[in-house]
């Protein structure tokens, strides 16, 4: 190549997104790319999309006309979950070259290049999703060498009532377990002290193997792997967190005591409505479990308020749950009509306002939470032990195992290393210390 070429990866949507989009850029610039952001004029731009909500739809319109508006003659790919449910739609838009489907991203890099060399007519890749296996990609250590994300499991079996999620990904895909254990492997040897094995249904994997190999056996092999010191988890089915699987990984050193639990609601009634595989039963009885097993495991979840049909009285069930669940923190979403759903054609829709008015008397409760937690574990725990991953107005911030946010005055960069912090005082949101 006589011209260096200019190349753009711009990501909308999940961690799993984010990953692939992490493998694309690293095989283009192995290939002598250069990558840029995407508010530089480039000659490729590539749009990871997500389709998770109708806003997420319209941001991935927006951000394909902003790629070209920037320069008409760059070379356009469009993937991701918008580009997988809607490819025809995608396709329409003028000045798009190639529409990637979600199990062909590992084939991106290399079209991207034969096409900036000579355009063809534009058109779709779409593999089935339904009956293939896993499209494995790979990634190295990020450069501050903290945290790397390695996707291990594609796809979801679930039919809950209010996702487009499956019929953009497809059934559950495992990734073979040597891939997974080399790349672990791979990412320890450049010097990353943490990986959070992420998918679609991370709980799932293995679902589709043969042998009983599950998440609990691979979390067995990366614990024993030299160079990673900590594991952790991609989103959990409180239904995945049962006894088999606590016990199994209950004496593991590298798993940090903090999960990620895919609640969606503290409401038996409306997880029924949402199609949901647990009820609040079975999520207490499991939660139970695991903090007695696990010292000092500290939960965080998705809630979804006002989802069709959910009554005052079950959102005052939603509220007592957490509240005696003491989460350390919500990710609290009003529902959202999403066209392609079960849901979106359920009666007793929820007004608007009283979804917001449900979210914000949540996200208050959490708040108290939250700080309540922080002062009981800064009076139970004088030090604590931080992975440092980035500096924010002259504060080295990082993670404790339990994945409370560590925040220290320095003028020192102390990303990527692990590092015993005196804890001093805390606020709603970080704990404070000195080294």
């Amino acid at each position: 190549m006589d011209k260096k070429i200019k190349a753009s990866v711009t990501t909308l949507g999940c961690r799993v997104n984010q990953y692939e989009s992490d493998a694309v850029m690293q095989e283009l610039s192995s290939l002598g790319v250069d990558i840029c952001p995407a508010t530089e004029v480039c000659d490729i731009y590539i749009i990871n999309t997500c389709t998770v909500t109708s806003e997420s739809d319209r941001k991935s319109r927006q951000l394909i006309r902003r790629c070209i508006n920037k320069n008409p003659n760059a070379v356009i790919i469009v993937t991701g979950c918008f580009a997988q449910v809607n490819p025809d739609t995608v396709l329409s838009i003028d000045g798009v070259d190639f529409v990637c489907g979600n199990n062909a991203k590992s084939l991106i890099a290399k079209k991207a290049l034969k096409l900036y060399e000579s355009k063809t007519e534009p058109y779709c890749y779409m593999p089935d999703i339904y009956n293939s296996t896993f499209d494995t990609m790979r990634v190295g250590a990020p450069m501050t060498r903290t945290r790397a994300f390695i996707k291990i499991e594609d796809g979801c079996d679930s039919k809950c009532a209010y996702c487009i999620i499956p019929k953009a990904r497809g059934n559950v895909r495992s990734n073979p377990r040597q891939y997974v254990i080399d790349e672990v492997k791979n990412i320890a040897s450049e010097g990353c002290r943490e990986i959070v094995l992420t998918g679609i249904e991370t709980a799932s994997y293995g679902k589709d193997f043969k042998d009983g190999y599950t998440l609990g056996d691979l979390l067995v092999e990366i614990n024993e792997i030299d160079g990673i010191d900590r594991i952790r988890l991609g989103s959990l089915d409180p239904s995945s967190v049962n006894r088999e699987f606590v016990d199994k990984i209950k004496g593991l050193s590298k798993v940090m005591n903090h999960f990620h639990i895919s609640m969606q609601s503290g409401c038996t009634r409306t997880l029924n409505m949402m199609k949901r595989k647990y009820n609040i039963e079975m999520a207490k009885k499991n939660l139970d479990y695991l903090r007695e097993q696990i010292s000092g495991v500290m939960l965080s979840a998705d809630v979804i308020t006002g989802f069709p049909g959910e009554t005052d009285e079950d959102f005052s069930s939603t509220y007592k749950f957490f509240e005696d669940e003491k989460f350390l923190h919500l990710h609290i979403f009003p529902y959202s009509v999403r066209k392609g759903t079960a849901a979106a054609d359920m009666p007793n829709q929820v007004d608007e306002q009283i979804k917001k008015d449900r979210l914000h008397a949540l996200s208050s409760l959490q708040e108290e939470i939250k700080e309540s937690l922080h002062r009981d574990f800064i009076k139970s725990h004088g030090c604590v032990s931080v992975l440092f991953e980035n500096t924010v107005d002259g504060y080295a911030c990082g993670h404790a195992p339990n994945f409370m946010e560590v925040r220290v005055k320095t003028d020192k960069s102390l990303s990527g290393q692990i590092l015993d912090v005196t804890l001093t005082h805390f606020d709603k949101e970080y704990l404070y210390g000195k080294i």
